[in-house]
């Protein structure tokens, strides 16, 4: 097949272009993504062997191989690995169109220190053109194991790549970077100096438990450049706490998890007796781009006795915790093992169910004695752990203890559900929270007056998930947890004998009013009622108490599950002028047309001022527009 040439992708130029002018400090970045990458490609082939055992491919000796030479400035990083595809090469390497680069760009932008920006490089899978930052040109040479014909890409970074098959190459990757010329006085980046290689793998990549080789430059006693040996390959998590430096503890959490920024935190758990394993987690310091999307990678690793088995391996903790990074080192497990068996297998339940609970132990005793850490903590994956509120009964009781919230009464810091206890009047008796989409929208509800008027807390939450955890959970420490948007709500002291007498008499005296509107409204609305939370706005509605909220009536649908439409009930504020006008209008029998035009004005206004829509939006600006009209 003769050579093609392509073009990148406008997005793809401009990260090209990022790499190549590169100002980070770091560069050696570059040479630490290759080795990551090399160290995946042989995972990968050793797991498909034992997947395929008539995989036609040489596993006998799988090694990293880095070679320099001075005189033509080169750097090569081979292995021989899976290798990959002529198809593959394109969709991979060529077009960068699974790398997340908009993400990229987007968030390198926005990125507030240079070590945030080298940091995102690994995270958003386009390591492989961090050496662009110290080379005018790369060339990628591969063969897809158990394949015939190889691969050459070659770029040098501007606007075109190249893609040949070749016949001769030997199976796996190599990728040689043409190095830009050296800087006399900048030696600590001679990326052709062994000592300068050696550096970089001791410091970035030892525990690889692959060899990672150099070709020295003078030979042996017979001629023959004799290979060195440049990582210890000593897995981290089977040595002793004392044999390991936090250093060497954060290079392998980068090295997992492609994020060059130090983890939160690091957890070790070693479980003896009848099943043995042994498990390094890490708690990041920052949120994945990709948390969210359906395609996001969870980054525990399963090992069987230091063989690495498996990537991603969602049976080792439940989908709230797929932050969580590392690796898991079983001692009882077949090397053979598969998805379908994890998912059966009563031991990796029983590790998982330890795994959670030592998680979130850990978060726990963060959030007790590092009050900085425990911030940025929930800052980052609050939302993601308040699923298991949902998902996780047995958990749930920790979650909570773990859990903070914005509150009415807590300014900017959260506050924990044991806080609010603690602060709760003689008198209150339930925990009332408000859900909706931001803090300004819930604490100016209408519903919240009631509320701020008698100094009451109230949780602010404000994720999509609040919406179904606070069913979901129910209680804390025997308190119900009550929306302020569902039931009514009576904030009066028990016992006031004049409040009892004032309600009853605006009882009667609106009685009318709230049957005829009830009727005039009935399409859309349960009932019409006086109010109890109101004491500035005219209007509000509300749910029942068992209702679901519309804001989950809508997450449901967007799911595709069919719900029915729940009517809701119309309070009134017997106490603001408007609605005191309206039954007076009512009472003196006014203009039947008038008086329904102005009883579907509010109904619509009480919608809107919870952040809903109009039901008929031009015949709302009609009807304000009459009125306005007949006011000036």
């Amino acid at each position: 097949m003769p050579t093609e040439t392509f073009e990148f992708q406008v997005e793809a130029r401009q990260l090209l272009q990022l790499m190549i002018h590169s100002v980070y400090s770091n560069k050696d970045v570059f040479l630490r993504e290759l080795v990551s990458n090399a160290s995946d490609a042989l995972d990968k082939l050793r797991l498909e062997k034992l997947r395929d055992d008539a995989l036609d491919t040489d596993v006998s000796d799988p090694h990293i191989e880095i070679d320099v030479d001075k005189e033509a400035r080169t750097l090569t990083v081979r292995d021989n690995g899976i290798g990959m595809s002529y198809d593959e090469v394109g969709r991979l390497i060529g077009t960068i169109a699974n790398s997340g680069t908009a993400g990229f760009l987007k968030e390198l932008r926005e990125a507030e220190d240079e070590k945030g920006a080298e940091g995102l490089i690994g995270q958003f899978g386009v390591g492989f053109y961090s050496g662009f930052m110290v080379a005018d040109e790369m060339t990628l040479v591969t063969r897809r194991a158990g394949e015939s014909k190889g691969t050459r890409w070659s770029s040098r970074g501007e606007a075109t790549y190249t893609l040949e098959t070749v016949e001769d190459a030997p199976q796996g990757t190599s990728v040689t970077l043409h190095l830009k010329p050296a800087d006399p006085e900048n030696q600590l980046h001679d990326y052709t100096s062994p000592w300068k290689i050696r550096e970089i793998v001791k410091r970035y990549s030892d525990f690889i438990t692959w060899p990672i080789r150099m070709v020295p430059e003078t030979a042996d006693g017979d001629g023959t450049p004799e290979p060195e040996t440049l990582n210890s390959m000593k897995a981290l998590w089977a040595r002793s706490r004392d044999q390991v430096t936090d250093d060497e503890y954060h290079e392998l959490y980068k090295h997992i998890s492609h994020d060059w920024r130090e983890p939160l935190e690091t957890i070790r758990l070693q479980a003896e007796g009848t099943f043995e394993y042994q498990a390094l987690l890490f708690l990041p310091s920052h949120a994945p781009y990709d948390l969210f999307t359906r395609d996001h990678k969870r980054g525990v690793q399963l090992y069987v006795k230091r063989v690495f088995i498996m990537d991603d391996c969602e049976e080792l903790l439940p989908p709230y915790l797929r932050f969580v990074k590392g690796v898991v080192d079983a001692a009882d497990l077949s090397l053979n093992v598969s998805r379908e068996i994890l998912q059966q297998d009563r031991h990796i339940r029983m590790m998982q169910r330890r795994l959670t609970k030592k998680v979130l132990s850990t978060v726990k005793e963060i959030m007790t004695k590092d009050s900085e850490r425990y911030a940025t903590f929930w800052r980052e994956f609050g939302t993601v752990l308040k699923e298991g509120l949902v998902t996780d009964s047995e958990n749930s009781e920790a979650i909570l203890a773990v859990a903070s919230f914005a509150t009415t009464h807590s300014g900017d810091e959260p506050t924990t559900l044991a806080q609010y206890v603690e602060r709760m009047g003689d008198e209150q008796k339930d925990i009332y929270y408000i859900t909706g989409e931001s803090r300004q929208s819930v604490e100016n509800s209408p519903h919240m007056e009631a509320f701020r008027d008698k100094g009451i807390e109230v949780l602010l939450l404000t994720d999509p998930v609040d919406e179904v955890w606070v069913d979901a959970v129910g209680e804390y420490q025997g308190k119900k947890l009550r929306s302020v948007t569902k039931g009514e709500i009576d904030l009066d002291a028990k016992g006031d004998e004049q409040a009892d007498e004032e309600r009853e008499k605006q009882a009667e005296d609106y009685a009318g009013l709230l049957g005829w509107m009830g009727e005039r409204l009935a399409e859309d609305i349960k009932e019409v009622r006086l109010s109890t939370r109101l004491t500035v706005s005219p209007a509000c509605v509300v749910s029942d108490a068992q209702d679901l909220t519309p804001a989950l009536e809508q997450m449901y649908r967007a799911m595709g599950q069919e719900v029915p439409r729940t009517k809701r009930i119309l309070e009134l504020n017997a106490d603001h002028p408007l609605v005191k006008g309206l039954n007076q209008a009512f009472k003196n029998d006014d203009d039947g047309t008038r008086l329904a035009e102005a009883a579907e004005l509010l109904h619509t206004l009480a919608v809107l001022a919870e952040g809903g829509q109009a039901k008929d939006p031009a015949r709302f600006v009609k009807l304000v527009a009459e009125r306005m009209e007949r006011t000036l």
